[in-house]
């Protein structure tokens, strides 16, 4: 039996504990057929954490955060917590997060499975077939740059500002794993900026540009504005294979591709850091749809952003590449079979709630594995 893999789950708000009890219970599925054994420890974060201990994110999580081989991360925010003003938000437990463990390269996948290509708003024409990776910069730029905050102008007038900025350095290490997920796919990096209105932005690109005639010549290697980008992405978004982009701009593409496969509860993420000497990583993993207040409580949240999730961190944390491929098909299976969440319902099919869906994981898992 492997050694022990030390994991640290976050559920989080909202729908995040109704769709990480389905993961949880895919994790006992694996620790009973698969001989794989995990040592979980389960803590609040987010707005749970102010509930139960008055802040965001306690040092005492953190330093578990740091402990952890990889930590599954549910969601954060809701109505409940906004009138706490900024230096309480939810959010503030991701930032502080991806800051501290310096989780700088965000992975969000956007994939049409074929069982959901009716479930775009594109034309299955248009989408049939699409797998793209979005590499964000996660840790950097307008979200963390100084100077910040709110002043008042000599007139009385009030003003805020926010400062986006990027290092040589932040900018050759997130492109670095953009062209190495390449070279394991169809070899092309897209790099996004505004290199025509913003300094940041042209600094981005030759930065890019210097990285990959010095490292990576076999990687092709293309630049595109975020305006035209957005565009591209619903014209003709099979075109890209890796986009690289800063944090502001990947935030906004990433969500955008995934209104591509049809819903935000089909996709996962991945945040990962340096390879540090030891050859630990720090990583996260989370579904990019947020918390979903509307529909908290109420049993008909998608699951499978999280156990996709769940499959990224067994691929890249752990190198269970068999493992990770075993959930992803089950999940395939699954929606072929014509099971669907109400966000992505179509013709045909038949609605389920949370909890049906992750029981018709574990038998589809049940038949793989016989």
């Amino acid at each position: 039996m492997p050694a022990n893999k030390n994991l640290l789950v976050l559920p989080g708000d909202g729908i995040g504990p109704e769709v990480m009890r389905e993961v949880r219970r895919v994790i006992d599925w694996m620790d009973r057929r698969r001989m794989v054994t995990f040592d979980l420890t389960e803590d609040y974060v987010g707005g749970a954490s102010i509930d139960h201990r008055g802040t965001p994110i306690t040092d005492e999580t953190m330093q578990k955060a740091k402990d952890a081989d990889a930590i599954l991360f549910g969601s954060v925010g809701g109505p409940k917590w906004e009138t706490l003003g900024f230096d309480m938000r939810p959010e503030l437990a991701i930032l502080r997060l991806r800051k501290e463990l310096d989780l700088f390269a965000n992975l969000r996948p956007a994939i049409v499975l074929d069982p959901l290509v009716d479930a775009s708003t594109l034309k299955p024409d248009v989408i049939r077939g699409l797998d793209i990776m979005i590499v964000r910069e996660s840790t950097g730029g307008i979200y963390f740059g100084e100077p910040r905050g709110v002043e008042t102008l000599p007139n009385g007038e009030k003003r805020g500002f926010d400062t986006e900025t990027y290092s040589t350095s932040e900018i050759e290490r997130v492109a670095r794993v953009a062209f190495e997920l390449a070279r394991k796919r169809q070899n092309r990096v897209c790099s996004v900026e505004k290199a025509n209105v913003m300094q940041s932005g042209l600094f981005w690109r030759q930065v890019v540009t210097d990285l990959q005639k010095r490292d990576y010549p076999d990687v092709e290697l293309s630049h595109m504005y975020a305006d035209n980008c957005a565009m591209q992405l619903v014209r003709n978004p099979r075109q890209f294979d890796v986009i690289v982009t800063g944090n502001l701009f990947g935030d906004l593409l990433s969500d955008l591709a995934s209104m591509l496969t049809g819903s935000l509860g089909m996709l996962p993420s991945a945040t990962l850091g340096a390879v540090q000497p030891s050859g630990k990583r720090h990583a996260l993993y989370e579904p990019i749809h947020g918390s979903a207040p509307d529909i908290a409580g109420k049993g008909i949240a998608n699951p499978l952003a999280q156990m996709l999730s769940f499959a990224m961190l067994l691929r890249f944390s752990f190198g269970m590449d068999e493992d990770a491929a075993l959930i992803e098909r089950a999940c395939t299976n699954v929606l072929k079979s014509g099971l669907r969440t109400g966000d992505i319902m179509g013709p045909g099919t038949a609605r389920v709630g949370t909890s049906v869906m992750g029981e018709s994981i574990l038998r589809e898992l049940d038949k793989l594995a016989a």
